[in-house]
Formats: C-alpha cells, structure tokens, sequence
C-alpha cells in the first residue's frame, strides 16, 4: 500500500512538472508562431537603430507573450503582404528586457483592449496611434499608404454599401442577386468619388432590402479589362444591373439620396445631352462677327466692346445674358457710346490668332479699328455698361504672389524636392492664384514665414498648381483641391495640415514641431 502511495506521488509530481514547464514554454511557442519578418525587439538601442533605419514601421506593443496573439497571427500574413514596403515590429512589455523599452517610449498595453497596442512610427520618429479596424485589407492599405485617407468600408456610415474587393466577388454578386444591383467604380483619391460616397451610402441605407448598392475601387491596373468592359473612363463610373445583366450608366453626379433611390424605381437611360444653343444674332442685341465681317464692322462703329468666346466655356456662359442685357440697354436711342460684339474664336479662329486669344472670355475694346484695351475685370451688365459710358484704361493687374518680396520660398517641379531636401521642416501651401481661400491664406503664411526667416532648418514654401510644369507635382503630391497645405520632414512627406488658416495656426504649427525637437535632444543628452 505504502509502495502505491508513493508510486501516486511520483505521478502527480510528473504531472505538476509537465504542467509547470507548459506554462513556462507556452510563451516560447507562441512566439514560435510568429512570422520571422516581425522583428521582435526588446533592447532600446535595437528599436531606436530599427526606427533609424526603416521608414515605415509599425509596432506591436503586447503586455505579455500571448496578450497579443490574435495581432501577432493577422500580421505575420500582413507583413508578408507588405515586405519591401514597410516593416512590423513586436515588443513583449511583459519580459524584463522588453518592460524596461516599454517604460523608455512610455507605452501600457495592460491598459488597451486584449493587451496590445499599435503604434505607427515614420521617418524615424512617432507618426501615429493605428486606430483603424484590425483587419488584413485595412492593415496592409494603412502600411501601403500611412497618411492616406482610410477605406470606404472603415466607414461605419458605409455599412449598408457592399464592398467588392476582388473581380471574382464582382461576378459572384452578379451571377446570385436577385435585386437589381447598381455599382459605384471609384478610385480612393478621386474628388468627386468623395463628394457623392456620403449620398450614395445614404441612398444604400434607404433602400436596403429593395435594392443593392455595392461600391468597388477599380484604379489599380489588375482592373484594366473590367474597366474596358463596362466602358469605365473616368471615376466615378456608375453601372446599373438587373439580374446580372448590364443594362444602364447613371449619370447624375449632383443627385441626392433621394434621387437615386426614386432613379432605382424606375431606371432609365442617361438622356441625350442638349446641343449647344447658339449665341446668333437673330436672338440676341450682340452683333455676331465673322473673319469676314470683322474688320468691316470696325470701320462702321467707332467704338466697339468685342467678347470673344467658346461656346463650351462656363465663364462665357455665365457672362451671356449680363452681354445681351447691357447690348440691350447701349443699343437704346441715338446716343449710345459704343457697341457690343461678340465672335466664336473656335469657329473663326484667324481673328483669335490675330489678337492672341489664350483665354476665354477675352474682352477688348476698340476705338477707331484699334485695339485700345483689354478688360478682364468687365464681367457684369452694370459694369459693362458704366465701362463704355466712360471708357478709361483698366485697373493695372494685381502683382502675383511669387513677384512679391517675402520669405516665403516660391517652388517648382524643378527645384521642389532639392530645396526640401535640406530643411528639417517645411509647410508648403499648394495654390491657385484665383483661388479666394488662397488669397486669404496669403498674408498669414508670409507673416508665419516672416517670424522664422532666420531659422535655417525651416522653410515656408509655396507651389503654384495652375502653372503647367507643376501639374504632375501636385497631382504626386495629393493635391486635390486649393489651398492645400503639406508638412515635409528633409523632403519627404510627414501629413497634410489642416490646421487653422490664421497666423497663429501657422506659427503654432512650426512652433510645436520645434518643440518636439528641442525635447529629443534634451533626452539625448540625459540618455548620454
């Protein structure tokens, strides 16, 4: 009996060994799972030489060895994904060395959900917390493109829109719906796309149930032959299908909710666009010039106001009835002032290369055959007719922004990315000399740039976008609208500003960024 006893003993004590060193090994096993191109750190110069190094990187903060798990599993298939592109990185805050790096960068996983926490490092130093969905497509979109805009799908105000990610999902959807199905083809930086995503998600959500809204991002090239197919040439492109047969394009890119979903009841194709309605002299006060009939006419009026236009122009469009009612008005009575003639320069182009029409609408005034001025600022009745009653020179043209004395550096496609190149920190405002928010920007980024002209590791920079050498630049840079404002650490990019558009935003900016400099040198020093 005594001998059993102790062969039991003996048993349990196995057992409690095995169970011990299970406990003790799982973390290793774990571990064991993870990707080798996660690079596991633990050592605080190992993670600051890995931020030296790599530009792209995103850490992986666990409270134990197994806390993170789930994270660990979905970027291990992430990082093969991303490989050449950008680097995932593990640190355990749960093993002595890795508690000490954690305490270091001032990082608690134990206080996150499941343990772990994300955070983003760029260009060598801290970008951004990821905060988007933990999910394989979001992950390697984020690592693709850090500062881009997040998916469609993210949205959680996108719900009821389906989401194709593949071709096949495309012909899958196709091929089982029973509803009527009308797809979005987007691309994600395509302006339009983002104006009419909000309407369209919102028309899903109203008629979910009836119908299926799906949107699917077709810009990379793998999609270049179902692009062809549904004859997709622009974004966004809108194709409607019935029981998987393509029937309609929807064409309304100003439509409401509310419009799409009444479209859906009753589908119909786009119609017919109107011609143009000619501007002829049968309907209108305006006398319509000719090559023929130009010089004559001259002879005949002393005093003429020419508009010479394009039919498709929507300045020349806007401008036609303030033209005819002030035609209207001078035409009245024996003492007019003058005339106002108008000629289509596309159809009678040696007058418009006579008088070197680049523009359109270009008004000129004409005294005695000559041509005396060219009014750009004539665009209303009140003003056209007030011009001719006293026909003066017009105002001199305002001084462009670059002929300006200021601190501000004016760049170009050939000198952008040189001049950037040597400044720690440069805020670039991408611009439209037209642009009314542009203006108002104007005086408060060279007073900004004003206040840091001494400081040779910061530069305000200026791109004027309307320039033909510069359109690939901005388009590179992601400039989609005026102005846009972008921050570049030596020449590469670090985030769009969209901060407040006054002088104490630009100043502040700068100013914190600054600041953060001036903190990492003081760590250094302790750290030395």
């Amino acid at each position: 009996m005594a001998s059993w006893n102790s062969h039991g003993s003996r048993m349990r004590e196995a057992k409690m060994l095995v169970l011990v060193l299970l406990v003790w090994l799982l973390p290793l096993l774990e571990a064991l799972k993870v990707s080798p191109l996660i690079e596991k750190v633990s050592d605080h110069k190992d993670f600051k030489k890995l931020l030296r190094t790599r530009t792209n990187v995103l850490v992986v903060y666990t409270n134990t060895a197994t806390s993170g798990d789930s994270h660990l599993k979905l970027l291990s298939d992430v990082a093969q994904t991303v490989k050449g592109q950008g680097t995932i990185a593990w640190v355990n805050c749960g093993d002595s060395e890795g508690r000490k790096l954690c305490k270091k960068v001032k990082v608690d996983p134990s206080s996150k959900p499941g343990g772990a926490e994300l955070l983003h490092y760029k260009d060598g130093t801290f970008h951004t917390e990821y905060s988007r969905p933990a999910t394989f497509k979001s992950m390697v979109a984020f690592l693709k493109d850090p500062s881009g805009p997040a998916l469609w799908e993210e949205n959680p105000e996108a719900k009821d829109i389906v989401h194709i990610e593949a071709e096949k999902d495309f012909r899958k959807l196709l091929k089982k719906e029973e509803r009527p199905v009308l797809l979005m083809f987007y691309a994600p930086w395509c302006g339009v796309c983002k104006r009419m995503q909000p309407v369209f998600q919102q028309a899903a959500t109203e008629t979910k149930g009836r119908y299926v809204l799906a949107g699917m991002n077709v810009h990379p090239a793998e999609f270049d032959g179902l692009k062809q197919e549904y004859n997709v040439k622009g974004y966004p492109t809108f194709c409607y299908f019935e029981k998987g047969k393509f029937l309609h394009h929807y064409e309304d890119y100003g439509a409401t909710a509310k419009d799409i979903a009444d479209w859906m009841k009753n589908p119909q194709p786009p119609q017919p666009k109107t011609p143009e309605v000619p501007w002829t002299e049968t309907d209108s006060p305006v006398f319509h010039l000719t090559d023929e009939s130009f010089d004559d006419f001259l002879e005949e009026h002393p005093a003429a106001l020419i508009m010479f236009y394009a039919p498709w122009c929507g300045h020349c469009k806007k401008m036609k009835p303030e033209y005819d009612e002030a035609a209207q008005t001078l035409n009245k009575g024996s003492d007019s002032p003058g005339v106002l003639a108008a000629v289509d320069t596309t159809v009678h182009k040696a007058v418009g290369e006579r008088f070197k029409i680049s523009g359109f609408p270009t008004v000129k005034y004409f005294e005695r055959g000559e041509d005396k001025y060219t009014l750009p600022h004539l665009r209303s009745k009140d003003k056209l007719i007030e011009f001719m009653h006293n026909p003066q020179a017009p105002p001199p043209p305002e001084q462009s922004w670059e002929d300006t004395p200021s601190s501000v550096s004016h760049l170009g496609s050939e000198d952008f990315r040189e001049a950037l190149k040597k400044k720690k920190h440069a805020l670039v405002m991408f611009y439209a000399p037209w642009c009314p928010h542009c203006k108002n920007a104007v005086p408060h980024f060279t007073t900004a740039a004003e206040l840091f002209r001494e400081d040779r590791k910061i530069v305000y920079a200026a791109v004027d976008c309307t320039r033909a050498q510069n359109h690939e630049l901005c388009k590179q840079e992601g400039v989609e609208g005026y102005p846009t404002f972008v921050h570049y650490n030596y020449g590469k990019l670090v985030e769009k500003y969209n901060g407040d558009r006054g002088e104490a935003g630009f100043i502040g900016f700068m100013r914190s960024l600054r600041g953060r400099d001036q903190e990492k040198v003081v760590k250094k020093k302790e750290e030395l």
